[in-house]
């Protein structure tokens, strides 16, 4: 992908110093589009406003934005510092993403409150992430045999398995073991779990790179000048040092919103490259770091690396507009605020359809004669809690039958196909099958 870099505001100053100016120039708020971000590679195809130029027009605009610079800790390779501005659609999405992703967010009665989402949703949306995000980065297997050897606990067969289970486990680690703080060797311990055993040099699992070996640089279309150089690795130790402690948001700096927060650190790990792979893995799980430990516990329900598979080119993009319009971050805040919005949108689509699913299979349930009451109340449970376990023993306290019903109970229920059964220690448990509610109605037929 090639992105026209777009000029400096001194770079214009020298080039339009002869050149007389319109009285445009003087009125800025005229000129300045305030429902959308242009980049100069966007905007010198279009039509300037009040008789300018396009490189007057983008002057204009780019003194505009100068104004509002927050410059971030955040440096290039030529020590020129990172910031973002805050123009109004970034503040409106800010808005949206508070309103629905932190808090107690009412969901009808599929999400009632943190502890009940983590319950019912966590299980799958970790799959769901672990998979796509691994796919972003290559791995071939399909979601169908992904998920199969996550829920059977299989070992992985091929390194995009291997990847996928990885993912997985740095997520859970993310949730478990990060805490609110983040360190140094807390990045480097999750970038060993997403890496260990797919590497080509299995030592890279957990460090960063050394000074000597080669770091991943990116190429124009022409394969010939590099668009992006990360910084030599000999910095890498001082600038994760750096970056922890952005994300730890010390008292005394400059405000900045938690959310944008977390999406620069995912923009931080991209730029810096500190790793031989597993780069842009390591900067999503520590994306939904931050917005969980920022009290967002809606984010790690959030089908971001889906959406970000499916438009991979914007994505790139966004990074590249960046890189070509003198470390201007807003470009790729937009970018990830929009994906945000959209993943918010699509897990309200999904939760409304849980809903709506629920209540049928309870209706269909109530009229089914060939379950006894406490079979039929395990399966309302269990569409209810599509992770819940149930055991011999469960099953008899919650009734107070004894060993044998229990026993009866279950086994009858798995001979339906409505539960699987395993061996847990000596024990068997009981776990409901995943797509008990499309079997439930295909029984009824």
């Amino acid at each position: 992908m090639y992105v026209t870099p777009a000029p400096s505001i001194s770079e214009l100053y020298r080039k339009l110093a002869s050149q007389a100016m319109p009285e445009a120039m003087a009125t800025l708020a005229d000129v300045v589009p305030r429902d959308s971000y242009l980049h100069w590679d966007k905007l010198r195809h279009l039509t300037p406003p009040k008789d300018l130029s396009s490189e007057q027009w983008w002057l204009m605009i780019k003194l505009a934005r100068s104004n509002e610079f927050r410059r971030l800790p955040l440096t290039d390779t030529e020590g020129n510092a990172f910031g973002f501005t805050l123009p109004d659609m970034v503040l409106r999405h800010l808005h949206h993403v508070d309103q629905r992703c932190s808090g107690e967010v009412g969901m009808d009665e599929v999400v009632t409150s943190e502890r009940e989402a983590g319950r019912r949703f966590l299980v799958n949306s970790l799959m769901e992430e672990a998979i796509r995000s691994s796919q972003l980065e290559g791995a071939t297997t399909s979601r169908v045999v992904a998920k199969e050897m996550l829920r059977s606990g299989r070992p992985p067969q091929d390194r995009s398995e291997r990847m996928i289970l990885n993912h997985f486990r740095a997520l859970e680690f993310m949730r478990e073991e990060m805490g609110d703080e983040l360190t140094p060797d807390s990045i480097l311990e999750l970038h060993r779990v997403v890496t260990e055993g797919t590497l080509r040099d299995p030592t890279a699992a957990g460090r960063l790179q050394r000074p000597g070996e080669p770091r991943v640089a990116v190429f124009d279309r022409d394969g010939e000048d590099p668009v992006h150089v990360p910084p030599p690795a000999e910095q890498l130790p001082e600038r994760v040092e750096l970056l922890c402690k952005f994300a730890n948001e010390n008292d005394g700096e400059p405000f900045v919103h938690p959310v944008l927060r977390a999406i620069l650190l995912h923009f931080w790990i991209a730029y810096d490259h500190p790793f031989e792979d597993g780069n842009g893995r390591t900067a999503r799980i520590l994306f939904f770091w931050a917005m969980q430990s920022r009290g967002y516990w809606l984010a790690e329900y959030l089908p971001i690396s889906r959406l970000i598979r499916n438009a991979p080119a914007q994505y790139g993009r966004a990074f590249m507009e960046v890189e070509t319009d003198g470390g201007d971050t807003t470009y790729f805040l937009i970018h990830q605020l929009r994906v945000i919005e959209k993943a918010i949108a699509d897990l309200h689509i999904y939760l409304n359809r849980k809903v709506s699913e629920v209540r049928d299979v309870e209706r269909l349930l109530q009229d089914n004669a060939s379950l006894n009451g406490r079979q039929l109340a395990l399966l309302i449970d269990a569409v209810r809690r599509p992770t819940a376990i149930y055991s011999f023993d469960s099953h008899g306290r919650s009734h107070r039958v004894s060993h044998e019903t229990a026993r009866s109970d279950l086994r009858a229920l798995v001979e339906s196909g409505f539960l699987t059964s395993r061996r847990k220690g000596r024990k068997h448990v009981f776990e409901p099958v995943p797509d008990l509610p499309e079997r439930l109605r295909e029984s009824d037929k």
